[in-house]
């Protein structure tokens, strides 16, 4: 377990720390960016951040959203989101991700079930002006960046997972399995991204896909931004960088990640990687503890 920091973005003083949990699926970024703008992503976690310092733009389900200093900003998982800084002074915020099996144990042992069967939870709001759910996730944040023991860091996860249920979930999430039901578009969309799911790490052509989904490139195109978010490649490129992620972690050099996952060359690797996460992929390699690598990352 560790903390990475790196300049990052591409102007001058940016900078972003990172730390991550060895044992379970929770990180912790704190960053100030001025000029860094994130590419439409998304992750596979849910995404809780604070702003403590200026303001930062996205566009998220739809619309831009604007969070100004002391608001809280909240991802689902998938959720595509791109991000910049609002305001001259830039922004500084401190975000948590946490996966949806940290999510739904914390859940569990709150309502005391043995199985642990319950509903995970859905925010329909990306933003929100609330200093009681801002405290909680800055407490945990803080635990989890400044090396508090495993105690402090499980009861500060708790509160904050509590407090993000009990003050602005709105219900639980649905199932993203194929239904019966459902328009032709989103079957198009949903057959797509199976295929793409299945051959992520080679190249598809337009046409390809289109014929998997059953329609012309352009109507896949509509359907497929109008489902996820995103155009087909950025999902494709994001689910490489996931892939390369989960290889880091594993003790692959950047090199070997970048190549095994689908990407020409590890400089193209590494762009992508910042302009996504906002770090590089050293630094992120880094947070996860020196035994986890098998060589130094610049």
């Amino acid at each position: 377990m560790g903390v990475g920091g790196t300049e990052v973005g591409g102007g001058p003083g940016d900078w972003a720390r990172y730390w991550r949990d060895p044992e379970r699926s929770v990180e912790a970024m704190h960053a100030h960016f001025f000029s860094h703008r994130f590419h439409p992503h998304s992750h596979d976690t849910y995404s809780f951040a604070v702003t403590e310092i200026g303001a930062q733009r996205f566009r998220c389900r739809g619309a831009l959203r604007t969070s100004g200093a002391g608001m809280v900003m909240v991802f689902n998982p998938d959720d595509p989101h791109d991000g910049e800084a609002a305001a001259e002074l830039g922004y500084k915020y401190r975000i948590t991700h946490m996966g949806l099996d940290v999510v739904r144990d914390v859940l569990a042992d709150v309502r005391g079930s043995a199985d642990g069967e319950v509903p995970l939870p859905l925010f329909d709001q990306p933003v929100l002006d609330d200093p009681v759910l801002g405290r909680a996730l800055l407490r945990l944040h803080t635990a989890l960046i400044g090396g508090a023991g495993p105690l402090v860091r499980d009861e500060r996860l708790t509160a904050a997972v509590g407090a993000m249920v009990r003050r602005s979930a709105t219900r639980p999430v649905r199932a993203r399995a194929l239904s019966a039901g459902g328009s032709e578009q989103a079957w198009a969309a949903r057959r797509a991204r199976a295929l793409l799911e299945e051959e992520y790490g080679t190249e598809i052509s337009a046409e390809r896909l289109a014929e998997a989904a059953g329609c012309s490139r352009f109507a896949l195109y509509r359907a497929f931004r109008a489902e996820y978010g995103m155009a087909p490649s950025d999902f494709q490129r994001q689910l490489r960088l996931r892939q390369a992620r989960g290889l880091l972690l594993a003790g692959c050099t950047a090199a070997e990640a970048a190549a095994a996952a689908g990407f020409a060359d590890q400089s193209h690797f590494h762009r992508w990687f910042v302009r996504c996460f906002g770090i590089t992929p050293g630094t992120f390699q880094h947070a996860a503890g020196p035994d986890s690598r098998r060589t130094p990352q610049p």
